[in-house]
């Protein structure tokens, strides 16, 4: 999975540390990250890349994590030079990218630059929040106000039956690559009646049996992705498809799933589990 980047050392302790020359700088605009584009894969600039047309670099960097003590910061507006190696290209880029490391750095980034960028002011009395020296927070100096990095817990569930496994497909989908069931929890429901609810809503189904696999950050949703496994109550013919959300939900026995393997998502390492009859 695209977090999982082993033997390389990601630290997201907070620190109040001042960027350095070969510190790696991340700048994103909306749905846009700069990065070079390598053979290897991608690279981003490092502050002394930025530094001649930037003065404020420096002193405008937030500070963000270590992947084997290489710092990363995020920047605010930069000015790029024209015939910069660099350019912006869409996020997407780091689903497909070859290095691991490096695509995750990006998306955990993006990941919070968006928190940053949506929680400019208190939601309380509407002053501007700056940031805690201590800790990854932001801190309101009017009401006192505390304000921490969000994450949106969700589940994915691998329905089965016997030697079967359902698998979906989401309406608008461009790629028409088969998912599993998924959706976020609800204020006040736990994991499994999330689990439950989801298969009944998407897929008219009930299920019994759940057990739980693995989690996953998902930084392009800020989620936190929990997998689970259940067994369909009966033999999961009855399917009523919510058509609002859903194209298509289909049984297939394990040695016929059209799926092939990637490192990057939970939903594709279950589905290749149950295939290779790990599950």
């Amino acid at each position: 999975m695209i977090h999982e980047i082993a033997p390389h050392c990601f630290d997201n302790q907070y620190g109040n540390k001042l960027p350095e020359p070969e510190s790696f700088a991340l700048y994103y605009q909306n749905n846009l990250s700069l990065v070079k584009k390598t053979s290897q894969g991608i690279e981003f600039p490092r502050f002394k890349d930025l530094e001649k047309s930037n003065e404020e670099l420096y002193k405008n960097a937030t500070y963000l994590f270590s992947i084997d003590g290489q710092c990363y910061y995020l920047v605010g507006e930069i000015n790029l030079e024209k015939r910069s190696s660099f350019s912006l290209e869409k996020i997407e880029i780091f689903r497909h990218s070859t290095c691991q490391m490096e695509a995750y750095a990006g998306i955990t980034g993006y990941q919070l630059y968006n928190w940053y960028r949506t929680n400019k002011y208190c939601g309380c009395c509407g002053e501007m929040l700056v940031k805690d020296v201590k800790e990854r927070m932001l801190r309101c100096n009017q009401c006192e106000n505390m304000v921490f990095p969000r994450l949106n817990p969700a589940v994915i569930v691998g329905v089965t039956h016997k030697n079967r496994i359902l698998l979906s497909r989401y309406n608008g989908q461009v790629s028409g690559t088969y998912a599993l069931v998924a959706g976020f929890i609800e204020v006040g429901e736990s994991l499994e009646e999330g689990v439950k609810r989801e298969v009944l809503e998407e897929v008219g189904l009930h299920v019994t049996n759940i057990r739980y696999y693995k989690s996953q950050p998902w930084p392009f949703t800020s989620s936190l992705l929990m997998g689970f496994y259940c067994d369909v109550v009966g033999g999961g013919e009855d399917i009523v498809l919510d058509t609002e959300e859903l194209c298509l939900a289909q049984w297939f026995e394990r040695e016929e799933i059209p799926v092939k393997p990637n490192t990057i998502s939970l939903t594709n390492e279950m589905i290749i589990a149950f295939k290779n009859g790990k599950v």
